[in-house]
């Protein structure tokens, strides 16, 4: 029987490496997204680059300031379409043509009005040749929050939880510490230190005073945002998220106090923003939340509220991403199951969630589930 082999080609295997290099910059480049770049000239890579950092260079400027006039006749490959506009810095497309490149192969075209197409056009108009996409999928996959705010006006939205073998999140009592071992702990802080921004009820910092804040900080200098969803202004000004770095952002409705509590947090260093409500009574309206998010440029939000905020982003169909943390316990029938959703008439009727990882860490397994409709 002959069995087919997929080809791989030099193309790929070249961009295969820029993605690496993009890998630099999973934990810092936020709100800019997470690009890689290689130079390669005569069969030999002679320029690597990562963007790291907004308002830094890009991830081409690096690569082709290590190749220097190495750059000339040669190929760039790049995981995102160059951008042409001035932003933080001045635009890719610039510095290619100035350095004599004759092609580039990008990975997939910039989601960003800004530049989506534009950057392609405005190198071909130079006779730089541009090929791609290539490796599309793997260039999107680095980038989901930049792609979901540009695409959909919305961030990429992760629920983190915990839960025992029967699905409960934590005992009658609301004791939930620890429910998993020490090395899915560590695997949270991963996820923590690359999401733009943390975001938890006001229902959790009464319950359990979170720090939020990564224990371990692969960028340094970079924290995620803090926010809490917290409708009338509950959380006490000497919450332990106030005490760690990185800016807190507290969401309120119109309708909350004002005087004392506004200005209690606002001394402990809150960032208080008024959002509209759901009109359900049951309050802020997530639509809004999250345009309102992704217009101050926040593109992975981490969740790590507890069953009602859960229940309300599942029932919304915000969740992009569902991490389950499962720890061997059954916690019993008087727990505090997962989510408030249902009853359902017929499994039919019973949102499915698609199996996309599954990591065992010590005793307990992490799943990683997207939307999903088969049946």
């Amino acid at each position: 029987m002959i069995q087919l082999q997929t080809m791989i080609t030099d193309d790929e295997t070249y961009m295969s490496e820029a993605l690496a290099m993009a890998e630099a910059g999973r934990f810092s480049t936020h709100p800019n997204p997470r690009v890689g770049a290689v130079v390669v000239q005569g069969g030999q890579i002679v320029g690597r680059g990562a963007h790291l950092y907004a308002g830094e260079p890009h991830a081409e400027i690096f690569a082709l300031s290590e190749a220097g006039m190495a750059a000339t006749e040669a190929t760039l490959y790049v995981t995102l379409e160059p951008c042409c506009h001035h932003g933080r810095t001045s635009p890719c497309t610039d510095a290619i043509i100035a350095s004599g490149v004759k092609r580039v192969v990008i990975g997939m075209e910039d989601p960003n009005p800004l530049v989506s197409g534009k950057g392609i056009s405005a190198l071909r108009a130079a006779g730089v040749a541009v090929d791609g996409p290539c490796l599309p999928g793997v260039a999107a996959a680095l980038n989901p929050g930049f792609i979901s705010r540009m695409a959909r006006g919305r961030p990429w939205v992760r629920l983190k939880q915990a839960v025992s073998l029967d699905g409960k999140l934590a005992l009658a009592s609301g004791e939930s510490h620890w429910l998993t071992g020490k090395i899915a702990r560590e695997d949270v802080q991963k996820e923590r230190a690359q999401a733009s921004a943390i975001l938890v009820g006001v229902g959790t910092v009464l319950a359990d005073n979170p720090r939020l804040a990564p224990r371990t900080n692969p960028a340094p200098g970079r924290f995620p945002v803090k926010i809490v969803l917290d409708p009338q202004l509950r959380t006490p000004p000497d919450a332990a998220l106030l005490q760690t770095p990185g800016e807190v952002w507290i969401l309120h409705v119109a309708s909350a106090p004002g005087g004392a509590e506004k200005e209690a947090l606002l001394r402990a260093g809150a960032h208080l923003v008024g959002l509209e409500e759901d009109g359900r009574g049951r309050g802020i309206d997530l639509h809004h939340l999250m345009a309102v998010l992704a217009g101050r440029e926040i593109n992975e939000i981490l969740v790590e509220g507890g069953r009602q905020i859960a229940t309300s982003l599942v029932e919304g169909g915000f969740v992009d991403e569902w991490l389950i943390y499962l720890a061997p316990l059954v916690l019993g029938k008087d727990a505090l199951s997962l989510v408030g959703m249902g009853p359902y008439d017929s499994l039919s009727a019973v949102p499915r969630w698609r199996v996309e990882e599954v990591l065992r860490l010590g005793d307990d397994v992490k799943l990683r589930l997207s939307p999903g409709r088969d049946g």
